[in-house]
């Protein structure tokens, strides 16, 4: 338990104090933000900076702090560590700098910053890139709630018609203004998912739940390495490139560049938070790991059964259900905001104007029809891991854009470099080693795979060093065409 409680010490410690490390290092002012500026009762909307930092958190808290987080209490309480530290070093400094970056570029979105920064060939590949990975997200956080609500509801009311459900809940998401729909429930939304962490968290320390204490032992049942397929695993209860497609989102609603903190850095932290309660969970509420791996395995339970069974077992029946909205609540406030970022993502690519209704409704019905075939016919496991690999891959190209920008700033730049040096040994290592790709691993070429990855990263880091600190020409031009 001290380990545990620790952990969520250390995470409310970082916001207060890294936190403001990289606010003083890329210095918000008192500049004319878009919201203000590019006002259109749309998608640049002024809202109250406390609904924001609400929204932003139900945009970027979906299912990945809980199912990644649970999945990734398959390692054992080690899982504790990269939450921490990847949320305060990495995640934290992720989401602000793109929210910040987008607030600084017009309310831009992900490809359209990484391309100022990095090119114009990175941009094409960025605005296909994102627009997979927000599609992919958008339908598993249609096909996890819909699943969730099954469990709730009669038989007759199956998963097929919550998918229905929900996808026409989405449609109406993507399509009105921001501030119609979103704006209005997720206060309620928030107030469901605040009281799920709080209560799930609560249960594992009073209800004599044998919270373990922290280790760097791999107790994965399969044996499966801790690099990088723990990092990967957990996804965005650490860093997630989804959260890079989410801020701008946000970055066209803030009246102040001084509330980025609480609004994207706040926000992380708050989602490391939940994945810290999730990871507990999945560490001792089947015992070992083993347990855990039996419960995630079985078809007839899956992720989404565990849920339901930590909340109902931990809270009871009525407490059990109102946590059960808030974990519901997660995913969905975030694929709906999933297939509006798609949409925002198409529209500033061909630069479609979205403030009248027929180009809005031009983008949004291919986008949902899209969610709505893969979702039906797509296995959620597959989705699943296609999606972990490519929202961090997202978030490695994120972090390299940031520091490209700080470098051009003259500040200081390994804060961003840093982790993104570490984030792109972790994909790729991932790419070389795991199922879905390149199957090093099964192929008994797991060390091959992990010299591989850390080459890259090295590689990485050597073309941004080459091209921004030891060049002396290079000032103010896209690290691409440097």
């Amino acid at each position: 338990m001290i380990t545990f409680l620790l952990c969520i010490c250390l995470l409310i410690v970082g916001y207060f104090t890294y936190g403001k490390v990289v606010e003083k290092v890329f210095h918000p002012d008192d500049r004319q933000t878009p919201a203000i500026a590019l006002q259109d009762g749309v998608d640049y909307v002024p809202m109250n900076d406390k609904k924001i930092f609400l929204i932003q958190l139900l945009n970027i808290a979906g299912l990945g702090p809980i199912l990644g987080a649970l999945s990734g209490a398959l390692w054992g309480p080690v899982v504790y560590l990269w939450i921490v530290l990847g949320t305060i070093f990495a995640g934290g400094v992720h989401d602000f700098m793109t929210g910040m970056l987008s607030m600084r570029n017009s309310g831009g979105s992900i490809s359209e910053i990484v391309g100022k920064y990095l090119g114009t060939g990175m941009k094409q590949v960025m605005r296909v890139f994102s627009v997979f990975l927000l599609l992919m997200v958008g339908t598993v956080f249609a096909v996890g709630p819909a699943g969730l609500l099954a469990m709730l509801t009669p038989k007759s009311l199956d998963k097929n018609f919550w998918l229905i459900v929900v996808l026409i809940y989405y449609f109406l998401a993507t399509l009105l203004p921001i501030d119609k729909l979103i704006g209005r429930i997720y206060p309620f939304f928030g107030l469901c998912l605040i009281i799920m962490a709080i209560g799930v968290g609560a249960g594992l320390m009073f209800e004599g739940y044998p919270l373990p204490e922290m280790t760097l032992q791999n107790l994965h049942p399969k044996g499966t390495p801790i690099w990088s397929f723990m990092f990967i695993t957990v996804a965005c209860g650490a860093i997630s490139g989804f959260h890079a497609t989410q801020s701008p989102l946000m970055a066209r609603c803030l009246a102040s560049e001084k509330k980025g903190r609480q609004t994207f850095y706040g926000a992380m932290v708050a989602e490391g938070i939940i994945a810290m309660v999730w990871a507990a969970a999945g560490v001792c509420f089947y015992e070992n790991t083993g347990g855990l791996q039996a419960v995630l395995a079985d078809p007839n339970i899956g992720p989404n059964g565990a849920v339901y069974q930590i909340c109902m077992k931990i809270l009871g029946p009525i407490g059990g259900v109102l946590a059960m909205i808030g974990v519901i609540a997660c995913p969905i406030t975030s694929g709906d905001t999933a297939f509006r970022s798609a949409r925002l993502t198409i529209a500033d690519w061909f630069n479609i104007d979205q403030k009248a209704i027929r180009p809005r409704l031009t983008l949004t019905i291919p986008v949902l029809a899209f969610g709505a075939i893969v979702g039906g016919f797509v296995n959620y496991a597959v989705v699943w891991r296609y999606f972990s690999w490519s929202n961090q891959t997202l978030a490695m190209m994120a972090l390299w854009a940031a520091s490209v920008y700080l470098w051009q700033e003259k500040k200081n730049y390994w804060m961003a470099a840093i982790p993104a040096t570490f984030m792109s040994a972790v994909s790729a290592t991932y790419f070389f080693a795991a199922d879905e790709c390149l199957h090093f691993m099964k192929l008994g070429l797991l060390s091959l795979a992990y010299g591989l990855g850390l080459l890259i990263a090295a590689v990485f880091l050597a073309i941004f060093l080459k091209t921004t600190v030891f060049n002396k020409k290079a000032a103010n031009q896209p690290l691409a065409q440097s």
